[in-house]
């Protein structure tokens, strides 16, 4: 295979995706639907544009499932983790326990090989991880109890394929060649079978003492290519290494996430990686589609879709009763019944592994692909049924009076900039129990910050990405308080167009900055030069033999109307034009100044005096 040729398949892979994408998603479908109809098209049984790459293409593609199970890890705290192992171990070990022996025993007493019903109960009971995780994601039900549910279960399926990989040359009884032989077979006998225990041990210990200080020594060259290169070596590192001691890339991606979860990279490792995500997942389901053989399929169309029923029927009767074993609700148990009944990516591995040991033969192995790929097809489908038809009749529990009076006791605030303005308003918030997100690009203050138990991310605001990865979405409150006016603009600009929910707090840095931020519709503006200068001025009129309380109250008036006295002038701005001139800066100061000679009449301001009691 030449580069140029696999370009050109690439290529056209993304065309695909690109044009039929859009179109299902008018039609309200989901976008895995659109991208596995586009590699059908452009698939061998159709427009035959995608030569004899496909399967290279989707090989490399699995990649972006490798970067997926990172992401989500970065987004489960270890603490988190631990909460819900009972569900990790109990739902995962029944599906696949109950979901083998069933398999099995249909396969074997159908009249199959007993070495070829065991191979296809194993494949067949894994679920794709990049389908169900992306449809929890479009459907914003990740971290619900249905994304808990089928998080939990994917990850110990994660966590048997390498036991799976294991157990098929004992099936086969057979070895691997010594030239492929892992790391992990270099080990004393007695010590292989703790494999994955010191694997995980070893990962964890690279990530917490490792890793982070690799992204501190990283990000002081204020680079962010670098941060990017750096972000892409280190999944790429982790999955290489997972597969060097023969443990799942996957597998180990997740646990560097996880572990990954509590650093200050946490949100700029979101955002530098995401794009790459994206791409590589949209590229391997179009590729599943396009290793779809119809001609194996028109062979024997009824020993295809009759074992995709079985294998489908199975693993929903399966699912349905594990979840109702472990107490959910019936609308949430259809959807992780439905959601999971595929047959997973990690499918493909273990037919061809299996073809690889003999114990399938080609034909065999290319009815098993496709009865793969034509139950992921299905699945989206399944769900919509479950969407439009099932749950409407099952999810009709109404929310209690207690919890719809119930009031929201804390804010989620976004702070950009940590500095000596920042830290400020977040010393202040935190003595009064108000939590925060912080982001800041000074790796050094984000480590310090962090040392004194600080929730700080290391991370550029003014990159599109970083406030969607620290929780834009469903934040309440943004307060911009870098020194860059020109950043703080843009981040406002951002955040206007795409979280237009937020409140924006803004720190300006004289009356110029002001002027601009009110002409942009922003309410809270607080310049930093404003309110220590007045201060200073009150202590200078009580020097000068003031009263306290009348200084104080001078001080108020002033500044009210300052605030006033910018409002008004920045409105009389002209509409065309961006900032002001230092010339009409200079007049407006001047009409300011002569304002003061007449603002301070007591009938107009005592309503807004202080109580001197």
């Amino acid at each position: 295979m030449s580069n140029d040729s696999l370009a050109q398949t690439a290529l056209i892979f993304l065309g695909a995706a690109i044009i039929m994408v859009p179109l299902v998603r008018k039609l309200g479908l989901s976008s895995v639907i659109g991208f596995i109809l586009g590699g059908i098209i452009i698939g061998p049984f159709g427009l035959k544009l995608t030569g004899r790459d496909s399967a290279d293409i989707m090989h490399a593609t699995e990649f972006g499932v490798i970067m997926l199970l990172f992401l989500v890890g970065l987004e489960i705290e270890p603490k988190k983790f631990w909460v819900i192992r009972t569900k990790i171990l109990g739902m995962g070990i029944s599906q696949m326990v109950f979901t083998i022996a069933i398999l099995f025993g249909i396969f074997y007493f159908a009249g199959w090989h007993y070495d070829e019903a065991l191979v296809a109960a194993l494949c067949f009971a894994m679920s794709s991880s990049a389908i169900v995780l992306q449809t929890l994601k479009e459907k914003n039900t990740l971290h619900t109890d249905v994304g808990e549910a089928s998080f939990s279960i994917l990850l110990f399926q994660d966590m048997a394929v390498i036991p799976l990989l294991a157990l098929l040359p004992v099936i086969a009884k057979t070895s691997e060649d010594t030239e492929n032989q892992k790391l992990i077979q270099l080990l004393p006998d007695w010590l292989q079978p703790f494999s994955i225990v010191i694997g995980i041990a070893a990962l964890i210990f690279l990530s917490r003492y490792t890793f982070v200080p690799f992204l501190r020594y990283v990000s002081r060259s204020g680079m962010n290519e670098l941060l990017t290169a750096t972000s892409l070596f280190l999944v790429i590192g982790v999955s290489e290494l997972m597969n060097a001691v023969g443990l799942s890339a996957a597998l180990g991606a997740f646990i560097a996430g996880v572990m990954l979860a509590t650093s200050e990279f946490r949100h700029e490792l979101e955002s530098q990686l995401d794009p790459f995500k994206g791409v590589l997942l949209a590229v391997f389901f179009v590729s599943v589609g396009s290793t779809i053989n119809f001609f194996v399929i028109m062979q024997d169309p009824m020993f295809i879709f009759t074992v995709t029923a079985v294998v489908l029927l199975v693993k929903f009767g399966v699912l349905f009763g594990v979840g109702k074993f472990f107490k959910l609700k019936m609308n949430q148990n259809f959807l992780v019944a439905l959601g999971l009944s595929q047959v997973g990516e990690f499918a493909f591995v273990l037919i061809n592994y299996s073809s690889d040991l003999y114990i399938v033969d080609p034909k065999l192995k290319a009815q098993l692909m496709a009865i793969t790929a034509i139950s992921m097809c299905i699945t989206p489908i399944l769900l919509i049924i479950n969407e439009k038809f099932i749950e409407p009749h099952t999810n009709k529990a109404k929310p209690s009076p207690e919890e719809l009076d119930t009031p929201e006791v804390l804010h989620k605030i976004i702070i950009v900039g940590f500095g000596h303005f920042g830290s400020t308003v977040g010393r202040l918030l935190r003595v009064n129990g108000i939590g925060a997100t912080i982001l800041d690009n000074d790796s050094e203050r984000v480590n310090l910050l962090r040392s004194n138990g600080f929730k700080v991310y290391y991370g550029d605001a003014s990159k599109p990405g970083i406030l969607r990865s620290a929780g834009a979405e469903t934040a309440d409150l943004l307060i911009l308080c870098l020194d860059n006016p020109e950043k703080n603009k843009a981040i406002l600009n951002y955040s206007r167009e795409h979280f237009p929910q937020l409140e924006i707090f803004v720190r300006a840095k004289n009356r110029l900055d002001a002027y601009d931020f009110i002409n942009n519709g922003v309410d809270h503006i607080y310049r930093e030069t404003l309110g220590t200068a007045v201060n200073m001025a009150v202590d200078i009129l009580k020097a000068t033999g003031m009263r306290a309380y009348a200084a104080r109250r001078l001080g108020k008036r002033f500044t009210m109307i300052d605030i006033a006295m910018t409002k008004k002038l920045a409105k009389e701005q002209v509409k065309d034009k961006v900032s002001f001139t230092m010339s009409q800066y200079l007049s407006r100061e001047a009409e300011l100044l002569a304002e003061d000679s007449h603002s301070f009449d007591e009938t107009k301001w005592n309503e807004y005096d202080e109580d001197p009691s």
